[in-house]
C-alpha cells in the first residue's frame, strides 16, 4: 500500500536545547536545518528534544521528519562534515546535503499481508494481535469485508496486490479433497502462485481406489506442466552425483545410467553410482563401465521389478493372503 506523507528532510546545522535553572519543568529549544537552496529554524517541544536524543543528532545530520507521526529518520552525515574528525567508525554513512525546499511530499510504500490485515482488523486489541501469536479463526465475515476494501483500495490506485507462491511438494500425496480445494481457492482473485512437485506423471492417488489419474487431470485446468529432467538434464545430474562421488565413468556407462534414469527414477540411478564404483573397484578397472552397470541393475531392483517379483512369488511368501483362498498354515 502506497501513501502520500509530508516530511522536512535537511541538513541539520545547529540544535539549541533550552533546560531550566531549576531543572525541572518543560524543555524547549531550536533546531536549524538547511538545504542547498534554504535554511529554516524551528521551534522544539519536549517530544521533539526526545527523539532527537534518542537518535543522537548533532550538527552535520542529515535527517528526515515526518510530520504526521513526528519520526526522525538519521540518512547520515553529510559530505561537507567530512573532515570533522581524523576517523570515522565504518558503519558511518555520508549523503549529499538535500536540494530544493525543506518540506516535500513523499511516497511511502507499506507491505503487508492480508493475513495480517485480517488479524488486525479480527481482534479486539487490533495490531497488537500479531504479537501476541493467538490469532484465533477469523470470521468469513471479516475476510470479505477486507477483500472488499482492498478491491476498493486497487481501484483507487492506493494499493497494489502482489501475489505470493505456495510450493507443495510431493503433491501426488495429497488426497481429491484436497484438489477440490485447491481449484477452489484458485478461482479468487487475489490467490497466490501455485507451484505443485512431483515425481510421478500417473499415479494412483488417495481416495481413488483402483483408479490411475495425472496431475494435469487432478489440478488446475490452468496448469501449466514443467518436465524438468528430461535425457541431458538426467544426465547431466548423473555427472555431479559422480563428481561428488569421485567415481570416474565411461560415456557408454552415463549413456545406459542415463537410459535406466529415465525408464525407472532418477534416484535409483543415483544410487547404482556407488554400488557400480564398488564392482569396478573389485575387478581393479580404472573406469566404471558398462559391464558394471550391468551387474549392479541386475543385483538391485528398481521400485516396477521389485513389485513384480514380489507379484510371481507371492505364495511363497509367509502371511500371504490369495484372493479367494484363506491362508494355509503348516
Amino acid at each position: 500500500m502506497g501513501e502520500e506523507t509530508e516530511i522536512i528532510e535537511g541538513e541539520v546545522v545547529e540544535i539549541q536545547i533550552d533546560r531550566p535553572a531549576t531543572g525541572t519543568g518543560t524543555k524547549v529549544g531550536k533546531l536549524t536545518l538547511k538545504t542547498t537552496e534554504m535554511e529554516t529554524i524551528y521551534d522544539l517541544g519536549a517530544k521533539m528534544i526526545e527523539a532527537l536524543s534518542k537518535e543522537k543528532v548533532q550538527a552535520g545530520d542529515v535527517i528526515t521528519i515526518d510530520k504526521a507521526t513526528g519520526k526522525i529518520s538519521k540518512l547520515g552525515r553529510s559530505f561537507t562534515r567530512a573532515r570533522d574528525y581524523d576517523a570515522m567508525g565504518a558503519q558511518t554513512k555520508f549523503v549529499q546535503c538535500p536540494d530544493g525546499e525543506l518540506q516535500k511530499r513523499r511516497e511511502v510504500v507499506h507491505t503487508v499481508s492480508l493475513h495480517e490485515i485480517d488479524v488486525i482488523n479480527s481482534r479486539t486489541q487490533g495490531f497488537l494481535a500479531l504479537f501476541s501469536g493467538d490469532t484465533g479463526e477469523i470470521k468469513p465475515e471479516v475476510r470479505e469485508q477486507i477483500n472488499a476494501k482492498v478491491a476498493e483500495w486497487r481501484e483507487e490506485g492506493k494499493a497494489e496486490v502482489i501475489p505470493g507462491v505456495l510450493f507443495i511438494d510431493e503433491v501426488h500425496m495429497l488426497d481429491i479433497e484436497s484438489f477440490s480445494f485447491l481449484n477452489r481457492a484458485l478461482e479468487s482473485d487475489m490467490a497466490p502462485v501455485l507451484i505443485m512437485a512431483t515425481n510421478r506423471g500417473i499415479t494412483r492417488y488417495l481416495s481413488t481406489p483402483g483408479q490411475n489419474h495425472s496431475l494435469t487431470h487432478l489440478g488446475t485446468p490452468k496448469s501449466v506442466v514443467v518436465t524438468l529432467f528430461g535425457e541431458k538434464e538426467t544426465q547431466k545430474v548423473l555427472r555431479i552425483g559422480c563428481e561428488e562421488e569421485d567415481v570416474e565413468m565411461t560415456e557408454d556407462a552415463y549413456a545406459v545410467l542415463t537410459r535406466i534414469g529415465l525408464e525407472t527414477s532418477l534416484r535409483y540411478a543415483i544410487q547404482l553410482i556407488t554400488a557400480a564404483s564398488l564392482v569396478a573397484r573389485k575387478r581393479k578397472g580404472a573406469e566404471v563401465g558398462v559391464e558394471d552397470i550391468k551387474r549392479v541393475y541386475s543385483l538391485f531392483l528398481d521400485e516396477s521389478r521389485s513389485t513384480q517379483y514380489m507379484r510371481e512369488y507371492q505364495e511363497a511368501f509367509l502371511f500371504n493372503e490369495l484372493q479367494g483362498e484363506s491362508m494355509e498354515t503348516p
